[in-house]
């Protein structure tokens, strides 16, 4: 299907289902949903809600936030702690799932009280090539996935994104805190707020496409795009990096030579 095609087959199809409470993280997906959701259905049908979460970093909830507010979308936000959810302190492999499911359950609940039909999420077609139990959730409680519906990658969103004037065109993508960390490790929220710290050093250095992993208590393992290994092996940068974590508690600081993609935790199960 053509780009065209599927831009106005996501138009026809968020608009034959008449309201929305759209499921918004303020990354690249979401917000192109909203926005596209937003534009077709108006305010009186659609809100964005956005969940105040210990997995997320605070910087997110505020792009959020201010996103809504510049566009005059309607938005509300819900405060959860996932680590109160059972199961999902403890990592399993299928946390996503049992995470999904306690989260979009709420979603659909403010959907019911602001007499919305639909709840609507971001994942796109690129998204069914990798171990995502959280997709089986979100089938199983009847969330519409409207970019999925409509056959759009990544790519293919980005670059409608720029075409609306979208900020978030080139936004990185970002995976939520619990994924820095082997399955089976014991989740607290010291150490997700370890994660956000660690990652905020390498924005703060300019790096955009990144994840620090977390192996026991000592080994923080960055993921770069190989592009930047040049720059992190500069002697100033890799410096900061090692004297920034190492003051966070981390005895090893390694760098992934095989660079960075999603889901690096998946490929030991």
């Amino acid at each position: 299907m053509a780009e065209g095609s599927k831009l106005a087959t996501l138009r026809e199809y968020i608009s034959s289902l008449g309201s929305a409470a759209v499921a918004f993280s303020g990354g690249v997906d979401s917000t192109f949903l909203l926005k596209v959701a937003h534009d077709v259905l108006g305010s009186d049908k659609v809100l964005a809600v956005t969940i105040d979460s210990t997995f997320v970093p605070a910087r997110e909830l505020d792009e959020s936030k201010a996103f809504c507010e510049s566009n005059n979308i309607p938005h509300t936000v819900i405060h959860v702690d996932e680590l109160s959810i059972p199961g999902i302190k403890e990592n399993p492999p299928n946390r996503c799932y049992l995470c999904k499911k306690a989260l979009f359950t709420k979603i659909l609940e403010v959907a019911h009280a602001n007499n919305l039909a639909h709840v609507l999420e971001g994942s796109n077609l690129d998204d069914l090539g990798d171990y995502r139990p959280g997709l089986q959730a979100i089938d199983e409680l009847g969330i519409k996935s409207p970019l999925r519906f409509a056959g759009l990658t990544k790519a293919e969103i980005r670059k409608f994104s720029w075409e609306l004037g979208l900020k978030t065109w080139d936004k990185p993508s970002f995976a939520c805190l619990a994924s820095r960390f082997v399955y089976g490790e014991v989740l607290t929220e010291k150490k997700l707020r370890l994660v956000e710290r660690s990652e905020q050093v390498l924005l703060d250095l300019g790096f955009r496409q990144f994840r620090v992993r977390i192996h026991g208590s000592d080994l923080a393992r960055i993921e770069l795009l190989p592009e930047d290994f040049a720059k992190i092996l500069e002697v100033k940068t890799r410096t900061k990096i090692y004297d920034a974590l190492k003051s966070l508690g981390f005895v090893y600081i390694a760098l992934d030579l095989k660079g960075y993609r999603t889901g690096s935790m998946n490929e030991t199960i």
